[in-house]
């Protein structure tokens, strides 16, 4: 009796620990502004593991290095403690003493140098960084502040550092998935009498699913039955890897050739299945059909316009976006020859030749790692060449789009990414999710997926993982025998899981009541007694977004 007391003692201490640890969990803080403020605002986390003790500090300790490229590095006063394998999550305030420079934030190490994030940091008011990492060891760090203007002064104010463990930033996807991906249905069974049914058997089958989820597919789906079986048995969504790009469709000047092209749409919509235009124009130079980077820019001007008139009015209504100019943010092709203004004349002629497809901006190395000053696709340049379009003149629909291929998973970073560019209050979609192949690839995989799934601002996440006889581009789903690899695993994981495929039954209880939570979607529901067809009754019915009501499906079954 002792030792079994002791026991329920032991276990009730465990309980409440766990429920305190849950309960003091640290909310994790989404919120950033683009905007430059006069003062800057409250850290985040008071500061987190930062003690903030000096408001507008000029940072003093600083070096400056290189010569054609010089940067200048600034280190914050206090020191930093780090433990292995947490998530930190980063925030600053700065300015600078003249003009406006990119700064960066760099954690350092006795063995490594961590970048953390970016900003555009102006003189005569506050811009806010945000960023992120995970500790690969435990010791002591510096915090660097890093400027590609040697000749400034830079100012911070209201730094957070906050550490959350890997089970806290677990807690905070599953939240947040609760509140932007799901939400709760009741059933309810009742006889010819409106009485309530008891102990009745609640089968849920999703018919289709609200989020966006899909790979790109090649042209071999066209020849390879057991390719569209694999693929039009999971997914909904698609874009062609290369078969719509121009440098496809016009190999020789003036001869246009649609043929695979459009079998593949075909073969799409035959399933039901939407497709993203991918791309109209590459701002890359040697990306272009052989014939045109030879051209004058007069000559390029016309074969550029009738290149958006052909294909976008060939497939006007039948796709739901276009990468209109593919990397303008790394590559300026057709504005060197034709302006700085290139860009936005095709997203304004996109916008009009097909208003239902959204144009999207479309870039690599904005998500995938925090890069340094020099990079040209960080969240900060990407917010900054928005604002460029718009002030340039072109106000029409826009999609953020992210290429997403990653090597590693520093998910803290991704988050604050993802929080960075929501300020821009434009669609967000993950256009070429994969992973290079690393040791846990298909770990990476599914962590990354499930933390930008669990982003309220992300629309829909597309995977690069066509396959092809010869192999993939970085990441393949399964061998050439259509079985599946690791990472196919991990995807049809993810689908049964978003889908509610591996769900048991539910049991009505005595007042007819079975309430689950269901990710948004499409759904058949079949009530059944179990005893016969005779005694059970189906309805479809979808899950939408509903802000805290519960939906509640009502069941009369004849007994």
């Amino acid at each position: 009796m002792a030792k079994l007391l002791s026991s329920w003692w032991f276990i009730s201490f465990l309980f409440i620990l766990v429920s305190r640890i849950e309960a003091h969990s640290v909310t994790y803080d989404h919120s950033f502004t683009h905007e430059c403020l006069a003062k800057p605002l409250k850290p985040q986390y008071n500061g987190g593991i930062i003690v903030n003790t000096e408001p507008n500090k000029k940072l003093d300790s600083c070096v400056i290095s290189g010569d054609a490229n010089a940067t200048k590095e600034c280190i914050f006063s206090q020191k930093l403690l780090l433990e292995n394998t947490k998530l930190y999550t980063f925030s600053a305030w700065l300015k600078v003493s003249d003009g406006n420079t990119d700064i960066g934030a760099v954690v350092k190490t006795s063995t490594y140098n961590q970048s953390v994030g970016t900003v555009f940091a102006q003189h005569g008011c506050w811009s806010m960084l945000k960023g992120g990492f995970i500790a690969n060891a435990s010791g002591p760090a510096e915090l660097l502040f890093r400027s590609i203007n040697a000749d400034v002064d830079i100012y911070t104010d209201s730094i957070s550092l906050q550490p959350f463990t890997e089970q806290e930033w677990k807690s905070h996807q599953d939240k947040s998935i609760e509140k932007v991906r799901k939400s709760r249905v009741k059933f309810q069974a009742v006889d010819q009498h409106n009485r309530p049914i008891s102990n009745a058997t609640v089968t849920i089958k999703q018919r289709r699913p609200s989020f966006p989820f899909g790979t790109a597919i090649t042209l071999h789906i066209l020849e390879n039955p057991k390719y569209r079986d694999w693929f039009f048995s999971r997914f909904r969504y698609t874009v062609f890897e290369n078969e719509m790009k121009w440098y496809a469709n016009e190999i020789e000047r003036g001869v246009e050739n649609y043929t695979i092209c459009d079998a593949m749409v075909r073969l799409a919509q035959s399933h039901g299945v939407a497709i993203r235009g991918h791309n109209v124009f590459w701002d890359h130079g040697n990306l272009q059909p052989e014939w045109v980077p030879a051209l004058s820019s007069d000559e390029l001007r016309v074969a550029a316009d009738k290149r958006i008139k052909s294909v976008m009015n060939r497939y006007k209504g039948q796709l739901i976006h276009w990468d209109v100019m593919n990397e303008n943010l790394h590559w300026n092709f057709f504005e060197t020859k034709l302006g700085p203004n290139a860009s936005n004349v095709y997203y304004e002629m996109a916008n009009k030749l097909d208003g239902k497809a959204l144009p999207f901006l479309n870039e690599y190395n904005t998500v995938e790692h925090a890069g340094d000053v020099f990079d040209k696709a960080t969240p900060s340049k990407y917010l900054q060449r928005i604002w460029q379009m718009r002030k340039m003149g072109y106000n029409g629909p826009l999609g953020i789009g992210l290429q997403a291929h990653f090597s590693t998973a520093n998910l803290p970073y991704v988050r604050s990414t993802i929080d960075q560019l929501a300020s821009a209050k434009l669609p967000i979609w993950i256009t070429e999710l994969d992973v290079k192949s690393v040791p846990n690839q298909a770990l990476y995989l599914e962590r990354i997926t499930r933390e930008l799934h669990s982003h309220s601002a992300v629309e829909g996440i597309m995977m690069w993982a066509a396959w092809k006889p010869e192999g993939c581009y970085a990441m393949c789903l399964t061998d050439n025998n259509f079985k599946n690899l690791d990472t196919g695993d991990v995807v049809d994981k993810i689908i049964s899981e978003w889908t509610h495929a591996a769900d048991s039954p539910g049991t009505t209880n005595s007042k007819g009541l079975f309430g689950t939570s269901l990710f948004h979607g499409d759904y058949e529901a079949t009530v059944s007694l179990g005893n016969g067809d005779k005694h059970s009754c189906s309805q479809d019915f979808s899950v939408l977004p509903n802000k805290g009501s519960k939906k509640t499906i009502r069941f009369k079954i004849n007994i």
